[in-house]
């Protein structure tokens, strides 16, 4: 299982600069809105397109999709921890409890 990490410490990390924060829910709710500075990766994308997307396998990643009941973030987390990346961890409770904290969120593509 994947270590998660707390909206106090995401925030403090995405503020800091010293994480990659990936969206695992696909383009469309991306564009909808997405955690500042998240990129798109979704687990039928993970072998693809990891080693481009993240060419540091020590970088701090945290991933996470809507909320505690979806599984992405979770599933994305542990296809890269297989690929070799050492520390990843999952946000699980996900951009409904980010934006319901009040906290920032960004749109677009």
């Amino acid at each position: 299982m994947t270590t998660v990490i707390t909206r106090t410490e995401l925030a403090e990390a995405i503020e800091s600069g010293s994480v990659t924060v990936l969206d695992t829910l696909g383009p469309g709710y991306y564009e909808k809105a997405h955690l500042p500075g998240a990129l798109v990766l979704v687990e039928a994308d993970v072998e693809s397109r990891a080693a481009q997307l993240l060419p540091d396998r020590e970088a701090t990643i945290v991933t996470y999709c809507s909320n505690e009941r979806c599984r992405n973030s979770e599933n994305v987390a542990v296809k890269l921890h297989a690929l070799g990346y050492g520390n990843v961890r999952a946000y699980r409770a996900g951009i409904e409890d980010w934006a319901a904290a009040g906290l920032p969120v960004e749109s677009g593509a």
